[in-house]
């Protein structure tokens, strides 16, 4: 069935796949990324800003990320974020950029970031399940009010359940190949 509302329901469980993918891009794996730090907020000019809109942000080796303010006003701010952030990383400031060298990653700590991992899996899968229960409560209640037959209610309950089936495999699938990258040597 090519129905508005199960597109409506297909689009909002693949966006909430979609926040777990972006949610994971931050959790450390032992190879610098950008987006470790794109998500932390800095306190600059008055206001909160992200970190990737004040600054460039690099790669230049596979265990250090380089931060290039765009204003050198902003570095000490930076500095500061970086550090309050919780992640784990000792930012230095090296004339006018920061770098930040992401230390080795121990079994414990990959252990912990491993269920960090099935926190966010579990959340993605709660808001699926979350948008499965609406399309299906729209469904009945437009069954209720003759709207839709008995038959195409049913068939469009079957329809949404497999849909969300089929977002939970792909959210299994994302935690599970974030895992192994976490726990590679």
């Amino acid at each position: 069935m090519n129905d508005p509302r199960l597109k409506d329901a297909r689009e909002r469980m693949k966006k909430a796949v979609d926040v777990l993918r972006a949610e994971l891009a931050g959790v450390r794996t032992g190879r610098a990324s950008t987006a470790l730090l794109e998500h932390i907020h800095v306190e600059v000019y008055g206001q909160q800003m992200l970190l990737n809109q004040l600054a460039s942000l690099t790669v230049p080796e596979p265990r250090m990320i380089a931060v290039q303010p765009w204003d050198k006003g902003t570095t000490s701010a930076i500095e500061k974020a970086i550090h309050e952030a919780n992640l784990g990383l000792n930012p230095i400031k090296d004339a006018d950029m920061i770098r930040v060298p992401l230390p080795e990653l121990t079994e414990e700590r990959r252990r912990e970031l491993v269920k960090v991992v099935h926190k966010f899996g579990e959340q993605a899968k709660i808001a699926v399940r979350n948008v499965r229960r609406d399309a299906i409560d729209l469904v009945k209640k437009q069954e209720k009010n003759k709207e839709l037959s008995k038959d195409v209610a049913r068939q469009m309950e079957k329809s949404v359940q497999e849909i969300t089936d089929q977002q939970i495999t792909d959210i299994e699938k994302v935690v599970a190949q974030k895992e192994s990258d976490i726990l590679a040597i």
